[in-house]
């Protein structure tokens, strides 16, 4: 239970709305106590008075007691239910966008070991069941304790002794069933959040390898793994439908039994008097319609078990530390960028032997430096070393002569342009995928840029307000590719960091690319890796990397000349035309 302190005190932003909503269903529930406590005395009190009490009998002012009381309680219920979800929605807003921030700092270390649909789960399911916390567990207790205290005390004022044990009754009811359920309820509601996060990840796994199930015939396996998971939870689904079923036939029977004692109690007669006549009708009634403020207690605490189990899911992402944190403020961005690495070795989290080992690079302001090698060599580590995705573990990375650690997030990406490996398009239109990367820019620089990158064919039909669709579907990998070239152009940093810009692409719009990327980084700082040789011979240096290490660093003309792995390299590469570049 102390697991949900934390989302009580985050409440306190919207105390007032809550208390609001809580008055609300007090005032509502009274109401309908009254309307019906009223009503069964009015109706056995005219009865009694029969024709002789037309002009004895004042019928005006109960009848005028029961229209209030219908009309309160109508009122109340709609101003209740509009106050307590405005109230709701706005925490799981807080918590949702106080959740999200912060999962952000720790991409990628922090989250390699949660799948993308388990996190999506946790960020939309669980935080969504934390609802139950407010309008299925603190304002129903709330609101029946101050109800149990209402009545007792109106009650006391015709025969305390018939109030005192009303309240017995039902307080110990409201002790008790929470009690009760909440063990019965917590193992199911436990398993439960954990079957609808399983089912969830599976189901998101199905739908996006439909096509290599298909292809290697695996779907009736995988679907009947799906089945048998479905079938789990629908079987804890009705287990808790029993729960609730049991919780509310035992109401039903706490009332009944309440109503016949103190029925029996008060057919001997009040303490006011020994003829309650229709007094009696009002003690029958009012215990009914009291009742009613037990109801969602039981069923209440029998779901807390799967607000626990989900906001122990959520603060399993909360509690996380992340990987890489960033000072408030740093040093100002500058127009050159000047990059030196000193003596960098790295090894990923639980991984026994080191990516890099002994990184010695100084990178001065408008150089180009090209890192050659095989895939797994380091390359990419590296970059993200550069980008502070995750901190370096010895040596030392500084930008302007300033360790990275001392820069600000937002300096330190505003001095960075970036094109990853893989490139991500976000389901949204062109016009917004490119705008990510300059906000300001105005719709004839985006038309320009992608004219740039060769992509005039995505401005056909709707142009820039054309749908990408889920990570970018219409497009083949080249068009991804150079979309992410494009944002690069817009983004205009003094560091340039390319991961295999030009793969997946053609001959011919590789060497279109590549000159592009020769004008626009004429005077910028850039690191292009890659493990082609297309356009090396431009470079002012390139590092060859194998096994974590830089074996060999030099220009183009220089390496050539040692005969070395990049010569080697070169002569295994080799075209059959015998040129370097395209």
């Amino acid at each position: 239970m102390k697991v949900l302190l934390p989302y009580l005190a985050l409440y306190r932003h919207h105390a007032g709305r809550m208390t609001l909503g809580v008055i609300l269903a007090i005032v509502t529930l009274l109401a309908s106590i009254g309307l019906l406590s009223l009503s069964g005395w009015f109706l056995a009190a005219s009865s009694l008075a029969g024709l002789a009490g037309l002009y004895s009998f004042n019928y005006m002012l109960p009848a005028a007691g029961v229209r209030g009381a219908a009309i309160a309680r109508t009122a109340g219920r709609y101003a209740e239910r509009l106050v307590s979800h405005d109230a709701t929605f706005r925490v799981l807003a807080h918590l949702r966008v106080y959740t999200f921030k912060k999962i952000l700092p720790l991409s990628p270390g922090g989250l390699a070991r949660f799948r993308q649909a388990e996190l999506l789960n946790r960020l939309v399911a669980d935080v969504d069941t934390l609802d139950h916390l407010y309008l299925r567990v603190l304002s129903p207790l709330i609101t029946a304790l101050i109800v149990i205290i209402v009545v007792t005390v109106g009650l006391s004022l015709l025969d305390i002794q018939l109030a005192i044990t009303l309240a017995v009754i039902m307080l110990a009811l409201l002790v008790l069933l929470p009690v009760v359920f909440y063990r019965q309820g917590k193992p199911i509601g436990t398993e439960l959040t954990q079957l609808r996060a399983e089912y969830r990840t599976q189901l998101n796994s199905w739908l996006q390898g439909q096509a290599e199930l298909v292809v290697f015939d695996a779907q009736p396996r995988f679907r009947q793994q799906l089945d048998e998971t479905e079938q789990r939870w629908l079987h804890r689904q009705q287990q808790q439908a029993k729960l609730g079923g049991v919780s509310q036939a035992l109401m039903i029977a706490a009332s009944g039994l309440t109503v016949t004692l103190l029925l029996w109690m008060a057919s001997g007669g009040l303490a006011t008097t020994s003829q309650p006549g229709a007094l009696i009708a009002l003690f029958v009634f009012t215990p009914l319609a009291a009742f009613e403020a037990l109801g969602p207690v039981a069923t209440a605490f029998q779901h807390l078990g799967q607000v626990v189990a989900s906001a122990s899911r959520v603060s399993q992402i909360i509690n996380t530390q992340p990987a890489v944190s960033f000072p408030e403020q740093g040093p100002n961005a500058a127009a050159q960028a000047h990059l030196q690495i000193k003596g960098v070795t790295f090894t990923y989290p639980e991984q026994p032997l080191p990516v890099l080992r002994d990184i010695n690079l100084d990178i001065s302001a408008g150089q180009h430096i090209a890192l050659l090698g095989q895939t797994g060599c380091g390359k990419s580590t590296l970059a993200q070393l550069i980008t502070r995705a995750w901190d370096v573990q010895q040596g030392e990375i500084s930008l302007n002569g300033v360790p990275l650690a001392q820069y600000d997030e937002a300096t330190l990406r505003s001095m960075m342009t970036v094109v990853s490996q893989r490139v991500h398009i976000f389901n949204t239109t062109l016009r917004d995928n490119l705008l990510m990367a300059a906000p300001d820019s105005s719709d004839l620089r985006l038309t320009e840029v992608l004219q740039q990158v060769e992509l005039p064919q995505l401005l056909e039909d709707e142009g820039l307000n054309a749908w990408l669709g889920e990570g970018g579907r219409q497009l083949s990998g080249g068009e991804q590719r150079r979309l992410g070239l494009a944002r690069a152009l817009l983004h205009d940093a003094p560091l340039w960091i390319l991961d295999e810009p030009t793969e997946g692409l053609d001959a011919e719009t590789e060497r279109h690319i590549l000159l592009l990327i020769e004008r626009c980084c004429a005077d910028k700082t850039l690191i292009l890796i890659t493990h082609r040789l297309h356009g090396l011979d431009k470079m002012s240096q390139i590092c060859v990397m194998e096994e974590g290490h830089i074996v060999e660093q030099g220009s183009h003309a220089e390496l050539v000349s040692i005969t070395g792995r990049y010569a080697r390299y070169l002569q295994r590469h080799k075209p059959i035309d015998g040129s370097m570049t395209p």
